[in-house]
């Protein structure tokens, strides 16, 4: 009775530890790819890392001495005082230029943006011609743009050209086909008028033919 037990036991060890190990590699996945979402996207990354640049730069200008030489009478009088208000001056300043270049980013929606530019970069790979790039000579430029639109417009001219055409033919067949109508009403009249006279002039002549005073005169 004991080793059915230890048995079943052991089985249910290793069966909680299998669930365990892929309830584990199941979190480490999501985990991995949660990092890779929230990692920064390279073009995103390397706008900070010019950012940082810059304003390190700004800083690196903002030295204490050329913060005292504007504040000369203070800085002599209390250098010490000087020297707080720079390092108050700078650290404001960090933080003032950091927290604008985080609202360019957010409100700009930089991180959608790169990412456009990265597929239309991706697209442009894939395209054999070289992209449009301007000589230098404004004069040149504008007039190769120009002739490029002046003949799109002429191709949609030429377009709407022949549509009109087309349609003025259709509207040509239409009328000739109604005067045709109208002649052959007309020969139709005149026929049935003339039908008319000669069938009235029959009618008189045998009308003639039964009138009683020639009758009367024969007699």
């Amino acid at each position: 009775m004991e080793e059915p037990e230890k048995s079943s036991e052991s089985d249910s060890s290793k069966s909680n530890a299998d669930k365990a190990g892929e309830v584990y590699a199941q979190a480490s996945t999501r985990r991995n790819d949660s990092v890779k979402s929230s990692q920064p996207k390279p073009r995103l990354k390397l706008f900070s890392k010019v950012m940082e640049k810059s304003l390190q730069w700004l800083l690196d200008n903002a030295s204490f001495d050329r913060f005292s030489h504007y504040f000369q009478p203070l800085s002599k009088q209390n250098p010490q005082l000087t020297e707080v208000m720079h390092k108050q001056f700078i650290s404001q300043l960090q933080t003032l230029v950091q927290k604008e270049i985080a609202t360019v980013i957010e409100e700009g929606d930089l991180q959608v943006k790169f990412e456009e530019l990265d597929k239309l970069e991706e697209l442009a790979k894939e395209t054999a011609q070289a992209a449009w790039r301007p000589s230098g000579v404004p004069e040149q430029d504008i007039c190769s743009d120009l002739v490029s639109s002046y003949k799109k417009q002429e191709e949609y001219m030429r377009i709407q050209l022949k549509k009109l055409l087309k349609e003025n033919a259709a509207l040509a067949q239409k009328v000739q086909a109604g005067r045709e109508n109208i002649t052959h009403t007309e020969q139709r009249i005149a026929s049935g008028v003339q039908e008319w006279k000669a069938s009235l002039e029959d009618l008189e002549e045998f009308v003639v033919t039964l009138s009683p005073s020639e009758h009367f005169e024969s007699l």
